[in-house]
């Protein structure tokens, strides 16, 4: 049974990896956190800046925990700009996990929210036929390709990169290249994380063709635990009743994939 860690525990960044010229992924030794669930997550504070709830992505060497981040507002940015041998501070891990199911399952994810799904990857049945979708505004920013592959192959799969643009892979919307390959292919499971919208055409898509789906939510968290309620959607609280949500709740929800909250609290439409 993990241990769940409720105060930071300071860790040294051990190694940083240039995933595109927006994205980093920092490595450190945590044995705890090395062993998460797939959707489980973190809560990693950078000091005298924020605290970040984060999924942890997978590493190859034992005993490693890595996060993967983008810089955009200015916390992530804070975290993007830390260097080797600088401290971070972890507590985790917080949440629920996916329901591997048997069979051919698709994991669809966009950016950073491929981390989650990499872990999923990872506890796959033997059995499972894995395809991975993965989008991206352009080429440059797809990371992750070799990652996957390297992760299921032991494993029937493809890897499908997504660009907008259409500069690698297939082009258009990720969530274009899965209902075309909804038409044809019989998905057992469709698992979800990355922006929101996305996320909904994703569950919206599943649930017409009654496949069973789950998305995990990314959502305005500030404690991690269920106590701030900054992450409450609906009636839950995102941190500690998920994050992975089903379709049948996801359907029901008058939240998701319609508004969110600002960080004062406050419901906004996407």
């Amino acid at each position: 049974m993990q241990s769940v860690s409720k105060t930071p525990s300071i860790r040294i960044i051990e190694k940083v990896i240039d995933e595109t010229p927006t994205v980093r992924t920092f490595v450190i030794s945590d044995a705890n956190l090395a062993d998460v669930l797939p959707g489980q997550f973190a809560m990693v504070w950078i000091p005298g800046v924020n605290e970040l709830p984060m999924s942890v992505m997978v590493i190859p060497e034992k005993g490693k925990a890595a996060f993967t981040v983008r810089k955009r507002g200015v916390s992530s940015t804070a975290l993007y700009d830390l260097k080797a041998g600088d401290q971070i501070g972890v507590r985790g891990p917080y949440g629920n996990a996916f329901d591997i199911k048997d069979g051919k399952i698709a994991l669809v994810g966009g950016g950073t929210g491929l981390v989650p799904l990499l872990r999923l990857a990872k506890f796959a049945k033997p059995t499972n036929d894995v395809t991975i979708l993965m989008g991206s505004k352009s080429k440059d920013e797809v990371f992750f390709e070799d990652a996957a592959n390297q992760i299921l192959q032991n494993n029937k799969h493809q890897v499908i990169a997504c660009t907008e643009d259409g500069s690698y892979g297939e082009k258009g919307f990720v969530t274009d290249v899965l209902a075309k390959l909804a038409q044809t292919t019989k998905f057992d499971a469709i698992y979800t994380c990355g922006p929101e919208i996305m996320m909904h055409k994703v569950v919206q898509l599943a649930n017409s063709k009654g496949i069973f789906v789950q998305a995990s939510l990314e959502r305005m968290m500030k404690c991690g635990i269920g106590i701030c309620g900054s992450c409450c959607m609906d009636e839950v609280m995102v941190c500690h009743d998920g994050t992975v949500f089903d379709g049948e709740f996801l359907a029901n929800s008058k939240e998701f994939g319609h508004t969110h909250r600002a960080k004062s609290g406050i419901l906004e439409n996407y």
